[in-house]
């Protein structure tokens, strides 16, 4: 998590513990970036931040500009096998949802444990 300012120190607590346990149930790693992306265009930013990341290809990167009300929803290539793009719009419209109601945090949590149940491997059975 990176320039949070709209969030309290316990509100970045409570996010850790979120993140943590959707990285343990997703097997995939999350980051979140609240704070201003730089540039017009907010895709690429995020995109740049993603591939910062130590194992982007397992990453899912979560940028909220609440200056521009921007979301954007970066995910890795590993992460794509599991994470379809309809999964991650509707993470972004839970997200955009509580933003809109004035829970920063809430929406956070709500669209990240989405996409870790979302992106979870499928258990198999083998016969």
């Amino acid at each position: 998590m990176a320039a949070g300012e709209p969030l309290t120190e316990a509100d970045r607590l409570a996010l850790d513990r979120t993140i943590r346990i959707a990285e343990q149930s997703s097997r995939f790693e999350f980051s979140v970036y609240v704070g201003p992306a730089q540039g017009d265009d907010t895709r690429a930013w995020a995109t740049r931040l993603h591939n910062r990341l130590v194992a982007p290809s397992r990453s899912v990167m979560v940028l909220v500009d609440p200056r521009r009300r921007v979301i954007e929803v970066v995910t890795g290539g590993d992460v794509r096998r599991h994470l379809s793009d309809g999964e991650v719009e509707l993470a972004v419209l839970a997200m955009s949802s509580e933003f809109a109601s004035g829970s920063l945090l809430a929406g956070l949590q709500r669209g990240i444990t989405m996409l870790a149940e979302h992106a979870r491997p499928q258990n198999t059975l083998h016969a």
